[in-house]
Protein backbone atom coordinates (compact mmCIF):
# COMPACT_ATOMS: atom_id res chain seq x y z
CA UNK A 1 0.00 0.00 0.00
CA UNK A 2 1.24 3.27 -0.50
CA UNK A 3 0.43 6.97 -1.85
CA UNK A 4 -2.00 8.81 0.80
CA UNK A 5 -2.97 12.44 0.85
CA UNK A 6 -5.50 14.42 2.97
CA UNK A 7 -7.32 17.63 3.43
CA UNK A 8 -8.52 17.81 6.85
CA UNK A 9 -10.91 20.88 8.46
CA UNK A 10 -12.59 20.27 11.64
CA UNK A 11 -11.90 18.14 15.50
CA UNK A 12 -8.72 16.64 16.11
CA UNK A 13 -10.17 13.43 17.39
CA UNK A 14 -9.97 11.37 14.33
CA UNK A 15 -6.86 12.73 14.71
CA UNK A 16 -6.48 10.79 18.64
CA UNK A 17 -8.20 7.85 16.63
CA UNK A 18 -5.39 7.40 14.25
CA UNK A 19 -2.66 8.05 17.11
CA UNK A 20 -4.37 4.97 18.90
CA UNK A 21 -4.54 3.07 16.28
CA UNK A 22 -0.63 3.98 15.59
CA UNK A 23 0.01 2.69 19.58
CA UNK A 24 -1.38 -0.42 18.98
CA UNK A 25 0.27 -1.49 16.02
CA UNK A 26 2.03 -4.89 17.73
CA UNK A 27 -1.02 -5.40 19.39
CA UNK A 28 -2.44 -8.98 20.38
CA UNK A 29 -6.04 -9.60 21.35
CA UNK A 30 -5.28 -8.50 25.00
CA UNK A 31 -4.11 -4.77 24.02
CA UNK A 32 -7.92 -2.95 23.38
CA UNK A 33 -7.71 -2.23 27.02
CA UNK A 34 -9.54 -0.37 28.61
CA UNK A 35 -12.25 -1.95 26.12
CA UNK A 36 -13.15 -5.53 26.09
CA UNK A 37 -12.08 -7.91 23.39
CA UNK A 38 -14.65 -8.56 20.73
CA UNK A 39 -13.94 -11.98 19.31
CA UNK A 40 -16.32 -11.39 16.49
CA UNK A 41 -13.79 -8.94 14.94
CA UNK A 42 -10.42 -9.35 13.70
CA UNK A 43 -7.24 -7.88 15.71
CA UNK A 44 -7.45 -4.88 13.61
CA UNK A 45 -11.15 -4.37 13.51
CA UNK A 46 -10.84 -4.07 17.69
CA UNK A 47 -8.21 -1.65 16.99
CA UNK A 48 -10.11 0.96 15.48
CA UNK A 49 -13.30 -0.21 17.39
CA UNK A 50 -11.02 0.72 20.43
CA UNK A 51 -9.48 4.01 18.51
CA UNK A 52 -12.68 5.26 18.45
CA UNK A 53 -13.86 4.88 21.72
CA UNK A 54 -10.67 6.44 22.99
CA UNK A 55 -11.49 9.38 20.85
CA UNK A 56 -15.08 9.67 22.29
CA UNK A 57 -13.88 9.49 25.68
CA UNK A 58 -11.15 12.50 24.94
CA UNK A 59 -14.18 14.13 24.00
CA UNK A 60 -15.82 13.72 27.14
CA UNK A 61 -12.37 15.07 28.79
CA UNK A 62 -11.92 18.32 26.60
CA UNK A 63 -15.66 18.81 27.36
CA UNK A 64 -15.54 18.59 30.81
CA UNK A 65 -12.71 21.05 31.32
CA UNK A 66 -14.11 23.52 28.89
CA UNK A 67 -18.04 24.84 28.92
CA UNK A 68 -17.34 26.38 25.63
CA UNK A 69 -16.53 23.05 24.13
CA UNK A 70 -19.81 21.29 25.51
CA UNK A 71 -22.33 19.83 23.05
CA UNK A 72 -19.53 19.16 20.41
CA UNK A 73 -19.69 15.98 18.25
CA UNK A 74 -17.85 14.78 15.27
CA UNK A 75 -18.00 12.17 12.67
CA UNK A 76 -15.28 10.39 11.58
CA UNK A 77 -13.71 7.13 9.29
CA UNK A 78 -10.64 5.32 9.40
CA UNK A 79 -8.84 2.51 7.09
CA UNK A 80 -6.58 0.11 8.63
CA UNK A 81 -4.12 -1.62 6.92
CA UNK A 82 -1.61 -3.89 8.68
CA UNK A 83 -0.57 -7.36 7.89
CA UNK A 84 -3.70 -9.01 7.99
CA UNK A 85 -6.91 -7.53 5.46
CA UNK A 86 -7.57 -3.89 5.19
CA UNK A 87 -10.35 -2.60 7.70
CA UNK A 88 -12.57 -0.28 6.99
CA UNK A 89 -14.56 1.56 10.47
CA UNK A 90 -16.68 4.67 11.14
CA UNK A 91 -19.20 6.40 12.69
CA UNK A 92 -21.81 8.85 11.58
CA UNK A 93 -22.03 10.11 7.57
CA UNK A 94 -18.28 10.22 6.84
CA UNK A 95 -17.98 8.22 4.08
CA UNK A 96 -15.71 5.43 2.32
CA UNK A 97 -15.69 4.72 -1.18
CA UNK A 98 -13.92 1.98 -3.26
CA UNK A 99 -12.87 3.39 -6.75
CA UNK A 100 -12.48 0.21 -8.97
CA UNK A 101 -12.57 0.08 -12.82
CA UNK A 102 -13.89 3.50 -13.29
CA UNK A 103 -16.89 2.99 -10.85
CA UNK A 104 -17.10 4.33 -7.22
CA UNK A 105 -19.13 2.02 -4.45
CA UNK A 106 -20.32 3.60 -1.51
CA UNK A 107 -18.97 0.68 1.14
CA UNK A 108 -20.14 2.43 4.18
CA UNK A 109 -23.71 2.80 5.57
CA UNK A 110 -24.41 6.54 7.06
CA UNK A 111 -25.36 6.58 10.41
CA UNK A 112 -28.45 9.26 9.82
CA UNK A 113 -31.75 10.09 9.32
CA UNK A 114 -32.28 9.74 5.86
CA UNK A 115 -30.77 6.64 5.40
CA UNK A 116 -32.05 4.97 7.95
CA UNK A 117 -35.44 6.27 5.93
CA UNK A 118 -34.12 5.46 2.75
CA UNK A 119 -33.78 1.85 3.82
CA UNK A 120 -36.99 1.13 5.43
CA UNK A 121 -38.78 2.66 1.78
CA UNK A 122 -39.91 5.74 3.76
CA UNK A 123 -37.82 7.77 1.05
CA UNK A 124 -35.99 7.76 -2.20
CA UNK A 125 -32.24 8.65 -2.63
CA UNK A 126 -33.17 11.76 -4.28
CA UNK A 127 -35.15 12.76 -1.60
CA UNK A 128 -32.87 12.36 1.02
CA UNK A 129 -30.78 14.19 -0.98
CA UNK A 130 -32.94 17.47 -0.73
CA UNK A 131 -34.61 16.55 2.96
CA UNK A 132 -34.11 19.36 5.34
CA UNK A 133 -33.30 16.66 8.16
CA UNK A 134 -30.53 15.08 5.73
CA UNK A 135 -27.53 16.39 8.13
CA UNK A 136 -29.09 14.49 11.51
CA UNK A 137 -26.91 11.92 12.43
CA UNK A 138 -27.94 9.00 14.27
CA UNK A 139 -24.23 8.06 15.68
CA UNK A 140 -21.55 10.25 16.60
CA UNK A 141 -18.43 10.87 18.62
CA UNK A 142 -19.82 12.95 21.09
CA UNK A 143 -18.28 12.49 24.62
CA UNK A 144 -21.20 10.20 25.90
CA UNK A 145 -21.70 6.81 25.71
CA UNK A 146 -19.38 4.48 23.95
CA UNK A 147 -20.53 4.67 19.99
CA UNK A 148 -21.07 2.16 17.92
CA UNK A 149 -18.53 1.52 15.77
CA UNK A 150 -19.70 -0.43 12.27
CA UNK A 151 -16.37 -2.64 11.07
CA UNK A 152 -15.33 -4.45 7.80
CA UNK A 153 -12.99 -6.14 6.30
CA UNK A 154 -11.51 -4.74 2.37
CA UNK A 155 -10.66 -7.36 -0.36
CA UNK A 156 -8.52 -4.47 -2.23
CA UNK A 157 -6.52 -5.03 -5.62
CA UNK A 158 -3.54 -2.97 -7.28
CA UNK A 159 -4.75 -0.12 -9.07
CA UNK A 160 -7.89 0.53 -6.31
CA UNK A 161 -8.14 3.67 -4.86
CA UNK A 162 -10.17 4.26 -1.72
CA UNK A 163 -11.87 7.81 -1.18
CA UNK A 164 -12.74 8.67 3.05
CA UNK A 165 -14.34 11.60 3.35
CA UNK A 166 -17.01 14.01 5.38
CA UNK A 167 -20.64 15.16 3.86
CA UNK A 168 -19.23 18.62 2.97
CA UNK A 169 -18.12 16.49 -0.24
CA UNK A 170 -20.82 13.65 -0.24
CA UNK A 171 -23.63 16.11 0.39
CA UNK A 172 -22.75 17.87 -2.80
CA UNK A 173 -21.21 16.40 -5.46
CA UNK A 174 -23.10 13.70 -6.96
CA UNK A 175 -21.32 10.31 -6.82
CA UNK A 176 -20.65 10.44 -10.58
CA UNK A 177 -18.63 13.71 -10.66
CA UNK A 178 -16.49 12.34 -7.91
CA UNK A 179 -16.09 9.04 -9.86
CA UNK A 180 -14.67 11.49 -13.38
CA UNK A 181 -12.40 13.26 -10.62
CA UNK A 182 -10.87 10.04 -9.32
CA UNK A 183 -11.05 7.98 -13.03
CA UNK A 184 -8.27 11.37 -13.92
CA UNK A 185 -5.43 9.09 -11.88
CA UNK A 186 -3.80 12.36 -11.01
CA UNK A 187 -1.74 12.26 -8.20
CA UNK A 188 -3.49 11.90 -5.22
CA UNK A 189 -2.37 15.23 -3.98
CA UNK A 190 -4.58 17.06 -6.78
CA UNK A 191 -7.40 14.46 -6.79
CA UNK A 192 -7.92 15.59 -3.42
CA UNK A 193 -7.60 19.28 -3.89
CA UNK A 194 -9.65 18.74 -6.99
CA UNK A 195 -12.58 16.83 -4.95
CA UNK A 196 -12.71 19.87 -2.33
CA UNK A 197 -12.80 22.59 -5.30
CA UNK A 198 -15.90 20.70 -6.61
CA UNK A 199 -17.52 20.65 -3.49
CA UNK A 200 -16.37 24.13 -2.95
CA UNK A 201 -18.01 25.19 -6.68
CA UNK A 202 -21.32 23.26 -5.34
CA UNK A 203 -21.47 25.91 -3.42
CA UNK A 204 -19.13 24.72 0.05
CA UNK A 205 -21.73 24.96 2.61
CA UNK A 206 -20.02 22.45 5.67
CA UNK A 207 -16.60 21.20 5.93
CA UNK A 208 -15.10 19.40 3.65
CA UNK A 209 -12.51 16.87 4.70
CA UNK A 210 -11.05 14.37 2.16
CA UNK A 211 -8.05 12.17 2.29
CA UNK A 212 -7.32 8.61 0.04
CA UNK A 213 -5.13 5.71 -0.82
CA UNK A 214 -3.97 3.87 -3.85
CA UNK A 215 -3.20 0.13 -3.88
CA UNK A 216 -0.33 -0.25 -5.53
CA UNK A 217 0.60 -3.88 -4.69
CA UNK A 218 -2.38 -6.19 -3.43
Amino acid sequence: MAHTSANDIGSSAPNRAANRAADTRNADSNTTWPFPYDPVLTLDGNRLTAAFRLANRRIATAMADDEHLRGMATTAAAVLVNKGKPVVAHVGDSRVYLWRANALTQITQDHSWVNEQVRAGVLTEADAQHHPWRHVVTRALSGGDDPGVDVQELDLRAGDRLLLCSDGLSGVVPTDRMADIIGRKAPLEQTCQDLIDAANQAGGPDNITVAMLQVDVA
